[in-house]
């Protein structure tokens, strides 16, 4: 999949000339021609504007028509940023974000599937992902959707019923979860699968870094739920903690090397750094994981979020071990370029049938409750199987009648095993 862009787009534009392209709409089969793609980004943080630069760097002939993101100040921040002709030269004849396809508010991601748009970008905090995925695939587009895809089961079900239409709309959906697309891991997991080391006996994931803070205060105008969304990172209803937030990358990758999830785990972990004050919310800053799979094998997983002490020990890595020796997962392949544009260039090639057809969006559902299924672990003491994870009562969602700028939303108290009871 990795390789289905070697030759330039430009090269292709050249050889097939200006007429050769069309519009197309995205409820048609793939393979459409060289086809003019537009994008819209549903929410236009930090890692929605990277994504529009990764997708428009990607690919000639896409263009982003649509925004929307809950907060105007954020919106414009961000379309300000990208507008920057000194940091992003190439896309600037490609931003065709008007006045009227910028849009605000809880209903933004709406007003963006209904603008005519090929491709729905979801990158708002990923409490909201399952929502917007079902929107969006109802409306037939094809999605970049960013990692992780839920923060609960009842969500992530909700995700995966998505998910089983998108395969039958013969949607593509390509994932935020970027190993998938860069060509070491590629290559390596491949070799892997072929039997390069051996049988798999064991795994480890590691995601072992410094802190995600987005605000130093709250200010006193900010209700709950706007708090809640300016510092997203701080709970778990919206965020997920730690090990799905972020660790899932390493999660996925053990996932994908084995081709499946797996069946049980026993967790344990806490907040020992972070303060219990109301800046820092209700997830943890620590949680190690022993899961095991179907055939026995088991998978080790710890994740760590403490400050930048001096000499802090820090590890984002995995490690497969098999019969006749082991991998890092990328160390039996070669460098390729930049993972985070390399998914988007598949993207469009699958859409546009230049390529093998993607649709990561029940294998990442799966990771993402994987990494579900060790929280929940965690927070309670007890083993959690896969079956108790996918019949789990557990639905963090804010009740409807809180979605506006003055909502309001409780914080539960920061979990405690034996207190915090799985359900």
């Amino acid at each position: 999949m990795y390789d289905s862009g070697t030759m330039s787009d430009l090269t292709r534009r050249a050889a097939l000339g200006a007429a050769a392209f069309q519009i197309i709409r995205p409820e048609l089969v793939r393979g459409q021609g060289k086809a003019k793609l537009t994008a819209g980004l549903v929410g236009a943080g930090g890692r929605g504007r990277q994504a529009v630069v990764d997708l428009l760097t990607g690919s000639e002939n896409v263009e982003l028509a649509a925004m929307g993101d809950l907060f105007e100040d954020k919106l414009e921040q961000n379309l300000a940023w990208l507008r920057d002709a000194q940091r992003h030269p190439r896309i600037q004849d490609r931003l065709k974000v008007d006045p009227d396809k910028r849009f605000t508010g809880f209903d933004a991601y709406k007003k963006v599937v209904a603008s005519g748009v090929d491709i729905v970008m979801l990158c708002t905090p990923p409490g909201w992902r399952p929502l917007h995925f079902e929107a969006a695939v109802a409306a037939g587009k094809h999605v970049f959707c960013e990692k992780p895809f839920g923060t609960d089961p009842v969500g992530v079900r909700r995700f995966m019923e998505a998910a089983k239409l998108s395969e039958q709309k013969k949607l593509t959906v390509m994932s935020g979860a970027q190993r998938r697309h860069q060509r070491e891991y590629v290559e390596t997991v491949d070799k892997i699968k072929n039997g390069e080391i051996g049988d798999i006996r064991a795994l480890y994931a590691y995601w072992v870094g410094t802190p995600v803070i987005q605000q130093k205060a709250r200010d006193p105008k900010w209700s709950d739920m706007t708090w809640q969304h300016r510092n997203w990172y701080s709970f778990v209803w919206i965020c997920g903690d730690q090990i799905v937030e972020q660790h899932l990358h390493n999660i996925d990758v053990a996932n994908w090397v084995m081709g499946t999830h797996p069946v049980k785990v026993a967790a344990t972990g806490g907040a020992v750094w972070r303060p219990k004050e109301e800046l820092y919310g209700n997830i943890y800053d620590h949680i190690s994981a022993d899961f095991e799979y179907a055939n026995g094998v088991r998978l080790s997983s710890y994740c760590r979020q403490f400050p930048r002490f001096d000499k802090l020990y820090t590890n984002i890595s995995e490690l497969v071990v098999g019969s006749k020796g082991k991998s890092n997962a990328r160390d039996m392949g070669t460098k390729g370029e930049n993972p985070y544009v390399a998914e988007h260039t598949a993207m469009v090639n699958s859409i546009r049938g230049d390529g093998p057809y993607i649709n990561h969006a029940m294998a990442v559902a799966e990771s993402t409750m994987t990494c579900i299924m060790a929280r929940e672990s965690a927070y309670s003491g007890v083993e959690v199987t896969w079956d108790m994870i996918m019949n789990s009562k557990l639905d963090l969602m804010p009740k409807e009648g809180s979605w506006s700028y003055d909502g309001k939303a409780e914080v539960p108290p920061l979990p405690v095993p034996g207190t915090y009871k799985f359900v």
